[in-house]
């Protein structure tokens, strides 16, 4: 485990009462009040000195309170330092109005719209949604990067498209671990990480393996290939919990990603554990 109190910048809160998730039908032990309260027993014995929320596909039109709802819960526990908001960029321009509405809150620090559960699979390189993802570089709002693996190409189309957009790819783009493939992926994502607009979350990968058998040495290929491919500096560490419950422990993942990078000095474990995730949400500044 780490020596030092670690930045998570993928961390998803949730309340049934007040929101609907139609996506938890499908993973039922989800559908709970998550809180940051529950992530910090969660988490123990890790400690955690700062976290971003990343939007947990609220349904529609539910994300622009959801986003003050997250606002509002920061109010209390200074550890929520950013927040990655659900916005519909499909809309292109005419999304400009939520836009704005979202930098109200001064934890806004990134949007995503959920690419992997779209059936068009030229969804992200529509001239809207590229409009919509434009309106971003003017006020340095970053743009979450949520796929599966298949969807790679057409990301590359759409990150080459938006040079001025900073960009984090969010749990290593899904391979598709628990079929043991790692091709094409593995070269499609070197393709994205030659822009140096994109960075990488070491997260989400545990529940891309078999949830009930994988190990850690089936991972670990998958999360070397990535810290070889972004680089150290462009690699942060995320938690996705309570998503990642469906696989494992939060405690059991930390330790993982200490484990693959045990060669690691203790600079760059910093890096990777907090430094990184302060670096690109600018967790340090205030807005």
């Amino acid at each position: 485990m780490p020596e030092f109190a670690i930045v998570d910048s993928h961390v998803h809160l949730c309340d049934p009462k007040q929101f609907a998730y139609g996506w938890t039908k499908d993973a039922p032990s989800l559908a709970r009040q998550v809180l940051p309260g529950h992530l910090t027993k969660a988490a123990e014995p890790v400690k955690i000195e700062q976290f971003v929320f990343v939007e947990v596909d609220v349904d529609f039109p539910q994300h622009l309170k959801e986003a003050a709802w997250v606002a509002n819960l920061a109010k209390s526990d200074p550890r929520l330092a950013g927040m990655v908001a659900a916005l519909p960029l499909e809309k292109g321009r005419s999304i400009e109005p939520e836009l704005e509405e979202l930098r109200k809150h001064k934890l806004l620090r990134a949007v995503r719209r959920l690419i992997q559960s779209q059936p068009d699979p030229d969804f992200c390189i529509r001239p809207e949604f590229i409009e919509g993802l434009k309106l971003l570089a003017p006020h340095d709002i970053a743009f979450d990067i949520c796929i599966f693996h298949h969807q790679m190409p057409n990301v590359i189309r759409m990150v080459r498209k938006c040079p001025d957009v900073r960009f984090v790819l969010d749990h290593i783009g899904k391979p598709a671990i628990k079929a043991g493939i790692f091709d094409p992926w593995r070269q499609h994502l070197k393709e994205l990480a030659s822009m140096p607009n994109v960075h990488c979350k070491i997260s989400g990968v545990m529940t891309e393996a078999d949830h009930q058998n994988w190990t850690r040495e089936q991972l670990k290929p998958y999360i070397l290939h990535t810290l070889e491919t972004f680089g150290i500096d462009r690699c942060m560490y995320g938690g996705d919990w309570h998503v990642s419950e469906l696989a494992g422990t939060y405690p059991q993942w930390v330790d993982i990603v200490d484990w693959v990078t045990e060669g690691a000095s203790p600079g760059e474990k910093r890096k990777l554990f907090r430094d990184n995730a302060i670096s690109f949400y600018r967790l340090d500044s205030a807005r």
